[in-house]
This record gives C-alpha cells, sequence and structure tokens, in this order.
C-alpha cells in the first residue's frame, strides 16, 4: 500500500486533541491540515522547525525551532496565533525543548531532565519535575481537562513511567511496565488508560491508571521491533481498540473488549501480572491484527484513530469500524476504515492519501 521513499522529509508530526487536524514540521516550515479532507489550513515558511503542537481547533499553536537558523532557537518556544500571524508569548529555557504538550488546562515542556508545568491561560509557571535523562522527550498528556494526567519516564534502565496529576500538582503512581526501557506511551482520550511499549517491541501494555497495578498484556510480535506510534480509540469509559505502528512498516490493532472481559473472568493474581505468562499471551494474540505495509519499513510514523462506532448488520455479527490516520516520515498520510466483527475478523480499506509536502490530494474511496 505505501510508496517507496528516500528518507524522512519530516522533522515532526502532531495530531491535535480531537484529531481533526494535524501539523507537520519541515526544514521550510510548518503545515496545519484538516484531517478529513485534507485541505491545508496554514503554512508558514520561514526555516526548520521541531515540534508543532495544536489545541484543538483553535488558533493557538505552541511552536519550536530547529536550530537551523539564529531566529528559531531549539531553547525557545513560541505561543503563535496563526490566524492573526503573530507571536503572543514566548518561553526560553537552558536546554533544548524536546517536546510540548497541550490541553485546555495545562502547558507541558519537556527537557532532558526537566518538566515544567504552566497554567495554559496565563502561564504561570506551576510545577518543575526533575526526571530522569529524557533524551528523546518521551512523554503523554491526556487531552481530558479533568483526568489531566502525564506521563514520564522513570528509570533509565527499565520501562517504568511516572503518573503525575498536572491539575493536583502530585505523583499519582508508578508503574513498572516492562524490563527494558519505554519507547512509546499514550494516554486513553478520557486520561483513564495508559497503554506503553518498551524497546524491545513484543509486547504492548495498557494500564488501568487508577490502579497502577492492573494490566493487560499484548502481544505484538516474538522478534524486537521499534514502536513508533501507539493511539486508543475515542471513548468515554474502556476504548475498543488500540493501535501501533511499527519500524516494519506494519499497522497492529488490538481488540480491547474481548481481551479485558475474558482477562476479568480469570484469577485476580493475573490482573497484576507485570510479566505476562505463556497462557496469556496466547490467548490475547487472539485478538490481534497486523496489515501489513501501510507505511514503508524504517520511516518513522505518527498513527492516530480518529473515530470509532459500533456498526450493526442483518447478520449475527456486529462490527467496530474504525478510522485510523497515519502521517509517514517521507510526506505521506493515509486515513484507512479498519472493520473488526464481533467474529473476530478484519478488513482494512484505505480511503484516501496525498502527499503533505506537495500538497496534493487524492481521493481513492
Amino acid at each position: 500500500m505505501a510508496r517507496s521513499s528516500s528518507g524522512s522529509r519530516i522533522l515532526c508530526a502532531s495530531f491535535n486533541q480531537d484529531n481533526s487536524c494535524f501539523a507537520i514540521g519541515t526544514k521550510d516550515g510548518f503545515r496545519l491540515f484538516d484531517a478529513q479532507s485534507g485541505r491545508l489550513r496554514y503554512e508558514r515558511a520561514i526555516g526548520a522547525f521541531s515540534i508543532v503542537e495544536m489545541l484543538f481547533s483553535t488558533s493557538l499553536i505552541a511552536i519550536v525551532g530547529a536550530g537551523e537558523q539564529p531566529s528559531l532557537s531549539p531553547r525557545r518556544l513560541c505561543l503563535f496565533n496563526f490566524i492573526t500571524g503573530s507571536a503572543l508569548r514566548e518561553l526560553n529555557f537552558l536546554t533544548t525543548i524536546l517536546a510540548v504538550r497541550i490541553n485546555r488546562k495545562r502547558l507541558i515542556v519537556v527537557l532532558q531532565e526537566k518538566t515544567y508545568i504552566y497554567d495554559i491561560n496565563s502561564l504561570a509557571i506551576l510545577d518543575t519535575i526533575d526526571t530522569v535523562p529524557n533524551n528523546k522527550g518521551l512523554c503523554a498528556f491526556s487531552p481530558n481537562s479533568e483526568a489531566c494526567y502525564l506521563a514520564l519516564p522513570a528509570s533509565t534502565t527499565k520501562g517504568s513511567a511516572l503518573v503525575y496529576n498536572t491539575l493536583e500538582l502530585q505523583s499519582l503512581c508508578q508503574i513498572d511496565a516492562h524490563r527494558s526501557p519505554l519507547a512509546a506511551v499514550v494516554f486513553s482520550s478520557n486520561g483513564m488508560y495508559l497503554a506503553t511499549a518498551s524497546e524491545q517491541g513484543t509486547i504492548i501494555r495498557v494500564h488501568l491508571v487508577s490502579q497502577a497495578t492492573k494490566s493487560y498484556s499484548l502481544r505484538r510480535g516474538s522478534y524486537p521491533s521499534t514502536i513508533y506510534s501507539l493511539s486508543f480509540g475515542p471513548s468515554a469509559d474502556l476504548p475498543d481498540i488500540l493501535v501501533a505502528t511499527s519500524l516494519s512498516g506494519s499497522l497492529h490493532a488490538f481488540s480491547l473488549g474481548p481481551i479485558i472481559e475474558q482477562r476479568s473472568r480469570r484469577p485476580n493474581k493475573l490482573l497484576g501480572s507485570m510479566i505476562p505468562e505463556p497462557i496469556n499471551d496466547a490467548f490475547e494474540s487472539s485478538y490481534h491484527h497486523v496489515v501489513h505495509n501501510v507505511s514503508i519499513a524504517g520511516i518513522k510514523s505518527y498513527v492516530t484513530i480518529s473515530s470509532t462506532d459500533k456498526v450493526q448488520s442483518t447478520s449475527p455479527n456486529s462490527t467496530i469500524r474504525s478510522n485510523v490516520y497515519i502521517i509517514t516520515g517521507d510526506g505521506h498520510f493515509y486515513n484507512y476504515t479498519l472493520n473488526i466483527t464481533s467474529s473476530n475478523e478484519l478488513s482494512c480499506i484505505l480511503q484516501s492519501e496525498f502527499n503533505l509536502i506537495d500538497t496534493v490530494v487524492e481521493d481513492l474511496s
């Protein structure tokens, strides 16, 4: 399905909090797109950007330069109104900004060994968290303003995550998820669940945030692979589906409902198991689906589930239908529809794709 590529053309990519829009940063500037239509909403070609983050569908974005031009320092965060084309506020730091996250209550700025928490409205600094060295700026931030949780690596030698309540400004829990260091983390849209993957990449775990010892293990494969991106389906409660993209160029989809329902019937000692037993993995792999070649192997990809619906049919089977967006580092956008029936059958349809650099939209529906 994916095209050939000569390499990465995108420095960064991110979806907004409701997955209706996305942003990319390149060596030339940054661009904002409508996800459903592919329409280019805004572009600014003034130099390289390493971070571009949107706040829902508002005019506020957070941008950080890649340092290739003196005016675009990687240590300076600019809050920018793209409707008026003006900078609202700049925040300067002593070291390179590695990640920025926003919701309607908080602004998070991640440096290598410190993470800063700001009030998004006043930009008053509320707290500073000293962290273990976080060279990749790995973090997850809930878009939910009530369950306003932040997850950061808690170790450089194993896959532990510190979960921090940014409203109450206190640590909520530490989750010891994997034996090797973390490679990817993401919260569900309601902030209730946290998914983690390690550098090994063979197991993905889903954790109930309110009960740090309760987790569900999902086997991606037997051989190590880098997990680039994770995404839950949007839900007010338990998400129906979790997806992941990996170094191999494959999309992995896990049906969470049947897994958790079956696990709840087992002895309680299994619920808190950090290292899965063989019987756990054998059972849960039956709810794991793989779509090969959704992107070029070795090219970084960013995935999100924009919507998930339960579709009833005249047959006994119901279907979970999910719209999945994938941005690839070589400059392409893919819109897939995944259908998983109650009998655990998968179909995947490529609805549309377009080139983000040239803004050529091709509708394949």
